[in-house]
């Protein structure tokens, strides 16, 4: 860190605060990262935040947005399933961060949830504090019932159906932020992505099943096959021929400002610095939570809201290593033409025991396929044939 600043790098602040307001979930999806892989410091949670930890957290996040002279912060109502905390906890915890952040912040708020308990209480709630509402599906009913399922074994599809239909009638559907889909190689991508069309999104996200190189994700053999990059090319085809101008694809759409030298929104590709925190349910201060897919404890920072100001989590190695681009990226990534956009993948998918997380992703090969696919596509239809600015991805 002190050679980071001594040579003029600088952290920069968080802008987004993922709050896990419950820490236990209604469904028991078999792919979670939270419950179903390495990290099980679920366990050790209360199931759902205080209103002290509420109180703690929301100070933090103001003295860091004033600290730091952000006129806006980004707060997502998380979990587990945030719904189960109830309509009156999460009603505190909207009053007590809008409270503190007056009259100098503006707090952004939108809620990930499931969407099985997505009824008009919870939708009055979310309306009367313009909450962005983000739904989870999976794709048709065979599709998002392979996983998404209650313990008892019970497909989730038709509640979750139930509460979509709530949040994008008239009324509501001004809330309706988009659609989480995590990829199952085994359904068709064309009916994955027409049947989250029905549904009319403003925008999507497809989203690559958490995995390392010490635990693989399902169907992605050591060999140079690009599954899940075919996969995804199947769906960009169709969007670009069809829909894009229509809703927005989260991945696509960064690969594509990424192509023309932008900088990127999203810490799936890109060099941007990463400035996200998560407050879990006892008021433990950690990285993203994703991490937690990697080995146990990978996500933690032993910082507490009641002690520890946010831009302490700033002076962490491990925080540095998100934000410093193309420094923290292994040799393999810098030899590859494709760095600047696929940067690396997501941070956790890189892992493997010995090396830590200096290694390509373990979608590498699938990532570049697909940003040379995109490019190339581009290309044409902008007839461009200069290897500028779209050939930033070359053959290899």
């Amino acid at each position: 860190m002190r050679a980071l600043l001594e040579s003029g790098w600088r952290p920069t602040p968080i802008r987004d605060f993922i709050l896990k307001v419950h820490s236990r979930c209604n469904l028991a999806c078999d792919y979670c990262y939270m419950y179903e892989m390495a990290d099980q410091g679920w366990r050790r949670q209360p199931r759902r935040m205080s209103r002290q930890v509420l109180e703690w957290t929301a100070q933090r996040i103001c003295e860091h947005a004033r600290t730091n002279r952000l006129s806006e912060v980004q707060v997502v109502l998380h979990g587990g399933e945030p719904l189960l905390a109830g309509v009156g906890h999460l009603r505190y915890a909207l009053e007590t961060i809008t409270a503190a952040a007056e009259p100098d912040v503006e707090v952004a708020f939108s809620v990930q949830t499931n969407g099985v308990l997505l009824d008009e209480l919870f939708l009055d709630l979310f309306a009367e504090y313009g909450v962005s509402v983000g739904v989870s599906v999976d794709g048709d009913e065979e599709g998002h019932d392979l996983h998404r399922r209650r313990a008892d074994g019970r497909g989730s599809y038709r509640d979750v159906v139930g509460g979509l239909e709530r949040l994008t009638g008239p009324r509501y559907r001004w809330l309706f932020g988009g659609l989480l889909s995590t990829i199952e190689l085994r359904n068709d991508p064309i009916t994955t992505y027409e049947s989250l069309l029905t549904f009319g999104p403003p925008e999507m996200d497809f989203l690559l099943p958490h995995g390392n190189w010490d635990t693989p994700p399902p169907g992605r053999p050591p060999d140079e096959s690009t599954p899940y990059g075919d996969w995804l090319i199947a769906i960009f085809d169709r969007w670009y021929a069809e829909e894009a101008d229509q809703v927005r694809i989260r991945l696509f759409s960064e690969i594509i400002r990424l192509l023309f030298g932008r900088m990127s929104a999203s810490e799936a590709v890109g060099l941007s610095p990463v400035a996200v925190a998560v407050v879990e349910t006892n008021g433990e201060i950690e990285q993203v939570d994703s991490l937690k897919s990697a080995y146990d404890g990978a996500a933690g920072t032993r910082l507490h809201v009641s002690r520890d100001p946010f831009d302490t989590v700033l002076s962490l190695p491990s925080v540095a290593a998100r934000q410093i681009g193309r420094r923290a990226l292994s040799d393999e990534c810098l030899a590859c033409a494709a760095h600047e956009v696929c940067g690396g993948g997501l941070y956790p998918h890189r892992y493997r025991s010995g090396t830590g997380f200096r290694n390509p992703s373990v979608f590498c090969r699938d990532l570049f396929k697909l940003i040379s696919h995109i490019r190339d596509v581009l290309g044409r239809d902008l007839g461009l044939t200069a290897p500028e600015p779209l050939a930033i991805v070359t053959a290899g």
